[in-house]
């Protein structure tokens, strides 16, 4: 479909995006005294669930999100670049599972390009030749690095690093320079939390090498020196890059910095607010309940666990309007 033929599809997004959640309401969800009204707010809002689960709630969101893409789009391929994450977090749990012959029914993310029933088969029948090429052998490294070593962090780094070149490469491959950007900044901010906490937990260059995904915006091999020497090595590198302010928040924490990454995106993906076609709108949407999905089970967390307002709301992000 080409860009001038989303036209419609935009308009109709134009008004959902009046039902999105703003700054002053999540200024009234930090601002209610307890959980119990902050569930009857969003219930207002049209969020559905039961009172003690607030996952089911988010749950549902996600899911008119991608209904709603699929009454416009019908195929929502386009937007597979979302779902690789949830890909990969479901061969992680698969393999995982495999290894301590275990089976939990909460592991897995229903939304995903690739059923959840095929990646548990392929992984348990190692018929990893089901599985699309980018993940076999991913997948396949992975299992063999659990059951021969039962090191599940480095069968961690092997299947992330692979989640974020799935996506980097989506987004490449797109020809949409908003999924591009969208790939882009994804990785980039993956691999800068990642050498954050590599200097902070000594780890060597081999994990490192292995850990880090390539991208246009960093020089890894750069980075990868910066993490061997420490945390400020780490914000003294990044000053020379485009997440130059990132380092600032860097100071203060690392959940900070992950806000900063989060909040980056949005300002980013905030000038598809004003274009009347192309599909940059649509996927623009996505990104934005994304996030505000995010934000409301911090608030949520936040008040079930009796946290001070002050310290849920340093962890909300930034709105998309």
């Amino acid at each position: 479909m080409a860009d001038n033929q989303y036209l419609y599809e935009v308009a109709r997004i134009r008004t959902k995006e009046l039902s999105l959640l703003s700054a002053e309401f999540f200024e009234q969800l930090l601002s209610a005294p307890d959980y119990d009204a902050c569930i009857r707010l969003l219930k207002e809002k049209g969020w559905e669930s039961g009172r003690d689960d607030w996952e089911e709630m988010l749950a549902k969101e996600r899911q008119k999100t991608w209904e709603l893409m699929e009454e416009l789009v019908g195929d929502t391929s386009v937007f597979d670049v979302f779902l690789y994450a949830n890909d990969y977090s479901n061969l992680k749990a698969a393999v995982k599972s495999c290894r301590h012959r275990t089976e939990l029914s909460n592991i897995y993310i229903d939304q995903g390009t690739v059923p959840v029933s095929t990646i548990r088969t392929a992984v348990l029948e190692n018929r990893f030749e089901d599985l699309p090429e980018a993940m076999r052998e991913p997948a396949r490294e992975a299992q063999t690095v659990l059951l021969q070593t039962s090191d599940g962090q480095l069968c961690d780094v092997i299947i992330d690093r692979a989640a974020l070149e799935a996506v980097y490469r989506a987004g490449k491959e797109s020809g949409n320079e908003f999924l591009r950007l969208y790939g882009e900044l994804t990785v980039a901010c993956a691999d800068i939390k990642i050498a954050v906490r590599a200097s902070r937990t000594g780890k060597s260059r081999e994990f490192l090498e292995r850990a880090l995904a390539p991208c246009d915006s960093l020089d890894i091999r750069r980075l990868t020196e910066a993490a061997l020497e420490g945390g400020e090595a780490v914000e003294h590198y990044l000053y020379t890059t485009e997440y130059h302010e990132g380092a600032a928040e860097m100071k203060q924490s690392l959940s900070a910095f992950e806000r900063w990454c989060d909040n980056l995106m949005i300002q980013r993906i905030r000038p598809q607010l004003y274009n009347a076609f192309g599909i940059g709108p649509l996927a623009a949407y996505i990104l934005a309940r994304e996030s505000e999905i995010k934000s409301v089970r911090i608030v949520l967390s936040g008040k079930k666990n009796h946290l001070p307002d002050q310290s849920i709301r340093e962890r909300v992000r930034e709105t998309y309007v």
